[in-house]
């Protein structure tokens, strides 16, 4: 519930500072930057302000913070944890001769940060399996359940970030029909001489369609450097326990 609090809580921190961005800088800039371009007898300059005025491209910004953040908090909390995977968490399965109660007694009294961890998880499941069935083959089991378990909880937990990825060009594309409704709306002027208005539209629809994909593209980018770190998470967590819990036991 507290990730669920924080996330919204970001979202709508990033939705106050955007629009508070837009109506006392971006919008402003941009309405002088196109009426000095009508007083000069000129279409509307390809300037950032410009392209960026719209209220399209003020919500795939938010979007885009939105998702950046949910990206990059997942990325740090990996990061943050890959020192386990250098720290042997059975070590006193030798000093205590192979008592294995003892060890997932020690694991159950680390810091409740640390025990969440999907490597501690992992190996507390198996410790359990083996001390019940007292057999390998089982606790190999259980090693591969609680992989296939946080696979499939990582890809549950990016569903939001690919919806917003998806949604971010949708946005982009509502900006182009309606900047193409409001330039078939101005045809009659058009036709009469006057393009302004009807070049204004379709600045709107190619603009918001052109930031939102630029978006699109920087944040998918994000996502696969934050899949390959999952997928490493996955693999380092497997060949840990393969390494540490299942070479012991089955010595033991």
């Amino acid at each position: 519930m507290s990730a669920m609090i924080k996330n919204l809580a970001v979202f709508i921190g990033s939705a106050i500072a955007v629009h508070l961005s837009y109506i006392g800088y971006i919008r402003p800039q941009a309405d002088r930057i196109i009426a000095a371009a009508k007083q000069a007898g000129q279409s509307a300059p390809r300037d950032i302000w410009v392209v960026l005025k719209d209220y399209e491209q003020e919500i795939c910004i938010i979007l885009m913070l939105w998702a950046g953040f949910l990206i990059l908090s997942k990325c740090i909390a990996i990061l943050k944890d890959r020192y386990l995977f250098s720290v042997d968490l059975l070590e006193d399965t030798a000093e205590n001769g192979g008592d294995l109660k003892a060890v997932l007694s020690n694991l159950g009294q680390l810091p409740a940060q640390t025990r969440e961890t999907p490597l501690v998880v992992a190996l507390m499941a198996s410790l359990r399996r083996y001390l019940i069935t007292n057999d390998v083959q089982n606790t190999s089991d259980a090693v591969e359940s609680s992989i296939e378990a946080l696979a499939i909880c990582q890809e549950a937990e990016n569903s939001m970030i690919r919806y917003l990825i998806w949604a971010i060009p949708s946005i982009g594309f509502v900006g182009t029909v309606r900047g193409i409704g409001e330039a078939l709306s101005l045809a009659d002027q058009a036709l009469a001489g006057d393009i302004a208005g009807m070049t204004n539209s379709l600045g709107i629809a190619f603009n918001s369609t052109f930031v939102a994909l630029l978006i699109s593209i920087l944040l998918m980018l994000l996502l696969h450097q934050l899949q390959r770190l999952q997928d490493g998470l996955v693999i380092d967590t497997q060949a840990y326990c393969e390494k540490f819990l299942l070479k012991r036991i089955s010595e033991k």
